[in-house]
């Protein structure tokens, strides 16, 4: 749940002294409606937090769709009325919100629907490489879509990288994963590799997540052809450039998991908003 004082900073961002176009004109007092259609075909998301705009800027607001629930083009997303103060106050923040947030959740289940076509159990992971500042909002989109959050920050995972492996040259795969298993004995430990080699070494070491970045289909096939016979194989994470057009072929190919960034990248999906006298 996002606090009320975000919810507040998010429209004051956008009116910080008010609406002066509404103000000069007298119109603030006036009863007015509006409503949110989408525009094409997406998965909506922000809805909740937009139905909390309007609250906050001095209206009510009613939802009609839901973050998560497919929307054909012209479903009714949410109605709101209130004076055209509260409503112009929220209209934009809140069409952009969900614009913006409906683009992630929609790109997101198509990855999401991809790597189901072959294994419905592989599930797709966004990063944590959102816009600094807007991480839970581009997090609450890709729950929408169908995915997981592959890390929601430092603090929670374990995954080493090669930038944290140059400050222990002398420390192969095995020592790493003894330190990581000492220090923090109830964490699931995972590495990222390069090669198929180091993923060889990575699972033998005993780490109990190896992500294989910007791994081909054909080289995480090698990988999961040598985990076959593994008593305890790691989890296979294909990660780099995962998106709907490849999505499968890394899931045929043996990956467990799909870890990506692209749903940021996502054009926003249109709003059609209508703002009139009530």
């Amino acid at each position: 749940m996002i606090a009320l004082a975000a919810i507040e900073r998010l429209l004051a961002e956008d009116a910080p002294s008010g609406d002066l176009t509404t103000t000069a004109l007298g119109i603030g007092d006036a009863p007015a409606r509006m409503a949110f259609r989408a525009r094409d075909a997406m998965v909506p998301a922000g809805l909740d937090i937009a139905v909390r705009l309007v609250q906050a800027a001095g209206g009510t607001a009613r939802l009609h769709g839901r973050d998560g629930t497919p929307a054909k083009p012209g479903d009714l997303l949410l109605t709101a009325s209130g004076t055209a103060a509260a409503l112009h106050r929220a209209w934009k923040s809140a069409q952009t919100l969900v614009e913006i947030a409906s683009g992630i959740a929609s790109a997101t289940a198509a990855v999401a629907q991809a790597a189901a076509a072959v294994d419905p159990k592989v599930r797709v992971a966004c990063t944590r490489k959102t816009v600094p500042g807007a991480r839970f909002l581009s997090q609450l989109a890709v729950r929408a879509g169908g995915g997981i959050l592959h890390r929601h920050g430092l603090s929670e995972t374990i995954l080493v990288f090669a930038e944290h492996r140059a400050f222990l040259p002398d420390l192969d795969l095995a020592g790493l994963a003894a330190r990581l298993r000492a220090a923090e004995p109830e964490k699931s430990i995972a590495v990222e590799v390069h090669d198929v080699d180091a993923a060889i070494a990575a699972a033998a070491a005993g780490f109990d997540t190896v992500q294989l970045e910007k791994f081909a289909p054909e080289a995480v096939a090698a990988v999961a052809a040598a985990y076959a016979g593994l008593a305890r194989a790691p989890l296979i994470a294909a990660a780099g450039g995962i998106s709907p057009d490849n999505a499968a072929a890394y899931v045929a190919a043996g990956a467990g998991l799909l870890v990506t960034s692209w749903p940021y990248t996502a054009r926003p999906r249109d709003v059609a908003v209508t703002l009139g006298p009530a």
